[in-house]
C-alpha cells in the first residue's frame, strides 16, 4: 500500500473513532473556573506539612502549588514566592500559614493574579513593622517560642533559629498525634534570625480580601496578636480550637476557608 493511502485510511479510522468517543486517550482538561491554590509554610516546617489540605483541595478540583519558603527573611523570600505567581496563568488564592503571612503579604502586593489572601495562624506585619513587632510578647504575651525552646544554630553566613525537638509538640503541634509531631520537629526548616528582625514592605492586604483561621489555642502566635493582626488587615475570621499546627490538625477547616474564599470572590 502506498504511504498516501496508508495516511488516508489512518486519518479516516481516527476520524471514525473519534466520532464513536473511542479516540486516543487525552491528559484530563485542566479544571474550568477554580483558581490555582498557592500553600505557603511558615518557619519550622516545610511543604509537606500541607499534604493533606493539598490532597482535600485537589479532590475538590484545585490545582494545587507547595513552593518552598526560604525562610531567609520577608524580601528574598516573598521575591521567590513572586516567581512562582508570574509562572501560573488565571486566578490565585494564595495561603499563608505563620511567617508564610509575611511572605504571601508582600509577594502578592505586585502580583495580579492574587484574588484573595488566606491566612492561618499568622504573622502579618504592617509596612515598616518586623515580624517579631507584629507579635511583640509584651503586648501579646502566651508564645512559647523563646529560648530554651527556639535555639541558635550558625549556618553559612548568619544565625538560625530553630525549635528545640524537645518542645517541638507542646509549643507548636499539640494536638497532632505525637509520632507525627516527632516526624515534624526533625524535618522542620530553621528561620534565618534577621528575618524576624526585617522591616515588612506595603501589605497586599489594602488591596486583596482575605480570609482569617485564628487558632485559640496557639502557643507560637498568641491568639490576642492573631486578632489585632486580623483587624487591622479586614480579615473575615473563623476561629477554631487548635494548636499553631492547624494545617496538619485541621486539613478540612483550612480546605473549608480556602474554597469560601473562591466563592466569595467569583
Amino acid at each position: 500500500m502506498r504511504a498516501t493511502n496508508r495516511s488516508a485510511l489512518f486519518l479516516l479510522v481516527l476520524t471514525l473513532l473519534t466520532t464513536l468517543g473511542l479516540g486516543v486517550a487525552q491528559a484530563p482538561a485542566a479544571p474550568v473556573g477554580k483558581p490555582t491554590v498557592v500553600l505557603v509554610h511558615g518557619a519550622f516546617a516545610d511543604a509537606s506539612s500541607w499534604d493533606a489540605v493539598a490532597a482535600q483541595l485537589r479532590g475538590e478540583g484545585y490545582t494545587v502549588v507547595t513552593p518552598d519558603n526560604p525562610l531567609r527573611g520577608p524580601a528574598n523570600d516573598a521575591a521567590a514566592i513572586k516567581r512562582v505567581l508570574d509562572s501560573i496563568s488565571g486566578p490565585v488564592i494564595l495561603v499563608g500559614h505563620s511567617y508564610g503571612g509575611v511572605v504571601v503579604t508582600n509577594a502578592a502586593r505586585t502580583a495580579s493574579n492574587v484574588v484573595a489572601l488566606v491566612y492561618l495562624a499568622a504573622i502579618v506585619p504592617a509596612q515598616f513593622e518586623p515580624p517579631q513587632l507584629a507579635i511583640d510578647p509584651i503586648r501579646y504575651p502566651g508564645s512559647k517560642l523563646l529560648p530554651p525552646v527556639l535555639l541558635p544554630k550558625l549556618v553559612p553566613g548568619g544565625v538560625d533559629v530553630y525549635i528545640n525537638p524537645e518542645y517541638f509538640r507542646e509549643a507548636f503541634a499539640a494536638d497532632v498525634p505525637a509520632d507525627k509531631a516527632a516526624q515534624m520537629a526533625a524535618s522542620q526548616h530553621s528561620l534565618a534570625l534577621t528575618a524576624q528582625l526585617e522591616p515588612s514592605g506595603a501589605p497586599a492586604y489594602e488591596n486583596h480580601r482575605s480570609w482569617w483561621l485564628l487558632t485559640t489555642g496557639d502557643q507560637a502566635v498568641p491568639p490576642s496578636a492573631q486578632q489585632a493582626m486580623a483587624a487591622r488587615a479586614h480579615s473575615q475570621v473563623t476561629a477554631i480550637a487548635s494548636s499553631h499546627a492547624v494545617m496538619v490538625s485541621h486539613p478540612d477547616a483550612v480546605a473549608a476557608l480556602v474554597t469560601q474564599a473562591d466563592a466569595a470572590t467569583r
